[in-house]
């Protein structure tokens, strides 16, 4: 049943408390794969590291940390949530590609290449012209396999994803993002790069997220599961799992954050339009008391297997993390 399971959601970003870490615990989450940066500096992530050190002495009877799929079978074991990070941008490490084994031996076990906008190393998703991996991120590429932290590509452009899927010796995650057949949004995946995705060994997780999702906020669980059965039809169900994109009890200010940075004075929509200049209106049946098992008992009634369920809420995350880890 759903409460022996592993159970990670591949991405959260939300307002981390004692209250919430409580609400984790009781929804029957493993773990979660935590947004440390966004626009973060190697100066700023340290401190951001520290704050969560802090959090964990706090809050040591619900949370801990995880730096490897033993720890997330410890926390299984012992009813508390793992933590694992990961930045949404390639930020943490400056331009120095000494810190990404700096930044691994801290514990940020996954960073993406870009954050929608053209970084130092590969193309976001929302610049018009995507050139491509650069000669610094072939060479970040190479030192994320080295060290195993994990490359994820979740707000990159497609021809920049297509090429890190080429260039990495390990597979990599779309942690948090869908497939364009499903929702037409910049962020969301092309069939060639789902495609290249599940052929290499790599790793998708569906975002809740309602601008991402067909027919947004009022997307429902039965849509959802569909795309989800469509996915896996084209890839593969190893290949699938959830990376909701939950960020819960954040202010305007963090959103305006999470787009704007310190990069643009003007406020950017990010997805393209004025009318999704706030956050978006919740999904009634995905929230964090009862969402993961609600999408739980959805695909075991959309037609999936037990095992194939199992796979997606977690056991899937589970084994990519297991293989991806390694050094």
């Amino acid at each position: 049943m759903y409460q022996d399971q592993i159970i990670i959601d591949g991405l959260q970003y939300c307002n981390w408390t004692r209250d919430y870490f409580i609400t984790l615990r009781e929804s029957g989450i493993t773990a979660v794969h935590v947004t440390l940066a966004y626009h973060e500096d190697a100066r700023q992530t340290l401190t951001q590291f520290g704050q969560w050190n802090r959090l964990f002495e706090q809050n040591n009877d619900l949370i801990m940390p995880v730096n490897g799929v033993e720890d997330i079978a410890s926390a299984k074991a012992s009813g508390r949530v793992g933590i694992l990070f990961g930045a949404q941008n390639c930020s943490p490490i400056d331009d120095e590609i000494d810190l990404i084994e700096v930044m691994r031996k801290q514990g940020l076990l996954i960073m993406q290449l870009t954050y929608n906008n053209q970084s130092l190393l590969a193309t976001g998703c929302y610049e018009s012209v995507d050139s491509g991996v650069t000669r610094f991120g072939k060479q970040v590429i190479k030192e994320m396999n080295r060290v195993g932290m994990i490359i994820d590509m979740s707000h990159s452009a497609e021809r920049s994803t297509l090429e890190t899927i080429e260039l990495s010796e390990r597979p990599i995650c779309i942690s948090h993002a869908n497939p364009s057949f499903a929702h037409d949004a910049l962020r969301n995946k092309s069939n060639e790069v789902l495609t290249a995705l599940g052929d290499s060994g790599g790793l998708l997780g569906f975002s809740l997220y309602p601008f991402h999702l067909p027919n947004g906020s009022q997307c429902q669980l039965n849509d959802f599961c569909e795309m989800v059965a469509k996915t896996a039809d084209l890839i593969g169900v190893d290949r699938l799992a959830i990376g909701s994109d939950l960020c819960l009890n954040q202010p305007q200010s963090v959103l305006e954050w999470m787009r704007n940075g310190r990069w643009s004075k003007s406020m950017d929509y990010g997805e393209g339009s004025s009318s999704n200049s706030g956050w978006p209106a919740a999904l009634p049946w995905f929230d964090a008391q009862n969402g993961m098992k609600n999408i739980y008992n959805g695909l075991l009634e959309h037609g999936f297997n037990q095992e194939e369920t199992n796979q997606i809420i977690g056991g899937n995350w589970f084994n990519f993390l297991e293989l991806s880890l390694k050094k």
